[in-house]
């Protein structure tokens, strides 16, 4: 039987955002489809990306690499974020992965096994992964990229973009053959001077704005939908969900809707969160259970069967994730796999 709740993938809209992104950056785009791309699928995000002329991805660790070579086949290079671990070399090199290596240890291990291609990861402020500059190695053998990641690129006013910005530049002098990447999502919004020679652009490929709202130039590829199963009525003074989280001021027609926590519907969608039904835009009443959620219906045409849109074309996943506490990065890496993901465009 069909799933009554669905992840459909708009690979029209995605490819669309990739070559707006690159236009933006004047760079080429190098996709970042780590978490399952996000969670749309990687393996389709990725290989409609090649298509479209991506020929570089970054994934977070050395299984997700493992599994898009598989998918991809020998053609696109492919950086592993982690870097590489004591007991990773091997596989590393067996699917002809790249490690982006973060500490001195890392590029001993990498160099001491002949390993090949890389990348080497400049922490410019953010505290995270990397190396900092001042201990930035002399060029060595195999080292095709040199990067660095912004911390408050969705924030353009923050004077930690520009500063970052200088201290990559800086730094990568020492590296005058090697590609340079610097720009995120964000990163690319800032502007062409923060593009370098490679974008790594995620939430942005998938629809989220660059400052955490949305912004016009960018389409929605992910649609969250599920489907009504039941419309009651709530008399005046009943209560709706668990520990009687709603209670109602007058009488309410109420749709339940077969989606819930265990889909990915985040438990903080109320008191604030809404959905998108019979062409309007609803609040969800109660707690979100497991597996239903309700939604306040009055005065509406809904019966079972109707669609709702938890995020998409008509309630933008910046918009939801901002009634719900959080960003379309949760959001979208938040929708369980037991929602089938429906590729469309």
């Amino acid at each position: 039987m069909p799933s009554p709740a669905k992840l459909i993938v708009d690979l029209s809209a995605l490819t669309a955002n990739f070559h707006t992104l690159e236009r933006m950056g004047g760079a080429p785009v190098h996709p970042v489809v780590k978490a399952d791309a996000y969670g749309l699928g990687a393996a389709a995000v990725a290989r409609k990306l090649m298509m479209e002329g991506a020929d570089t991805f970054f994934v977070a660790r050395l299984a997700e690499g493992e599994a898009l070579r598989q998918t991809l086949g020998s053609r696109p290079n492919i950086y592993v974020m982690d870097g590489c671990g004591p007991l990773d070399i091997l596989r590393l090199q067996a699917a002809r992965l790249r490690p982006v290596l973060n500490t001195p240890e890392q590029i001993r291990r990498w160099l001491g096994s002949d390993g090949g291609s890389c990348a080497l990861h400049i922490d410019t402020g953010m505290n995270r992964l990397g190396i900092r500059p001042e201990d930035a190695p002399e060029p060595f053998a195999g080292l095709d990229m040199v990067m660095s990641h912004l911390a408050c690129a969705d924030d353009p006013s923050d004077a930690m973009n520009a500063a970052q910005r200088a201290a990559f530049e800086l730094v990568s002098r020492r590296y005058p053959e090697t590609v340079r990447s610097f720009a995120n999502s964000g990163g690319v919004f800032l502007g062409p001077d923060y593009g370098f020679d490679a974008l790594r652009p995620g939430i942005s490929l998938y629809g989220g704005g660059p400052e955490g709202r949305t912004d016009s130039r960018l389409k929605a590829v992910a649609a969250f939908r599920a489907e009504v199963i039941q419309v009651r009525d709530v008399p005046e003074g009943e209560t709706v969900g668990y520990a009687r989280g709603y209670s109602a001021s007058q009488p309410r027609k109420v749709a339940i809707a077969a989606v819930g926590y265990a889909d990915g519907v985040l438990r903080s969608n109320y008191p604030d969160g809404k959905v998108w039904v019979a062409d309007e835009l609803r609040p969800i009443l109660g707690r979100v259970s497991m597996d239903l959620l309700a939604v306040d219906v009055t005065d509406l045409a809904v019966a079972a069967g109707e669609p709702i849109e938890l995020f998409g074309p008509h309630r933008a996943i910046d918009d939801a994730a901002s009634d719900c506490g959080t960003i379309a990065y949760e959001l979208l890496t938040s929708v369980n796999p037991r929602v089938p993901r429906v590729y469309v465009g």
